[in-house]
C-alpha cells in the first residue's frame, strides 16, 4: 500500500518547535521509524507551509491512502477541505496535540468532515496509529 503522509505549516519544525507540545523528535527521524515498522508499505512524505502546494500534492493521485496533519490549515482552509472531499481513498487526519485542550480557535477542524477518522493528542504516535487503521 502506498501511503502519503502530508504535514502542513510549521510542522517542518518538529523536534524543535514547542517541544512541550510537539515533542523533541523530528519528522525525518520519526519517518525512518515508521518505514522500519511498516516495511510492507511504501511511505512517502510531503510538507509545505504553502496551502496551494499541499493541494497540488494531494491532487497528484499517486497514493492508495492518506495521513494528513494540515497544521493551522485545519481550522480555516476550505480549499484543503474541498480537495480532501474529492479524494476517494482512505484518509486520516492527525494532530500531535489534543486540539480540544488548546486555544478555542484550534478546537474546530474544517477538514475533518472530509476524512474517515481523526486522531488527536497521541503525540507523534498518531501517525503510526493512523497507518495501522488504514485498510
Amino acid at each position: 500500500m502506498k501511503v502519503l503522509i502530508i504535514n502542513g505549516p510549521n510542522l517542518n519544525l518538529l523536534g524543535t518547535r514547542e517541544p512541550e507540545i510537539y515533542g523533541t523528535v523530528s519528522m525525518e527521524t520519526y519517518l525512518d521509524n515508521l518505514k522500519s515498522e511498516f516495511h510492507t508499505h511504501e511511505l512517502s512524505y510531503y510538507q509545505s507551509n504553502i496551502e496551494g502546494e499541499l493541494i497540488n500534492r494531494l491532487q497528484q493521485d499517486d497514493f492508495d491512502a492518506l495521513v494528513i496533519n494540515p497544521g493551522a490549515f485545519t481550522h480555516y482552509s476550505y480549499a484543503i477541505a474541498d480537495c480532501l472531499k474529492n479524494i476517494r481513498k482512505p484518509k486520516v487526519e492527525v494532530h500531535i496535540s489534543n486540539i480540544y485542550k488548546r486555544e478555542e480557535f484550534r478546537q474546530k477542524s474544517v477538514t475533518a468532515a472530509n476524512t474517515d477518522a481523526v486522531l488527536s493528542g497521541f503525540g507523534m504516535d498518531g501517525y503510526r496509529l493512523a497507518i495501522l487503521s488504514l485498510k
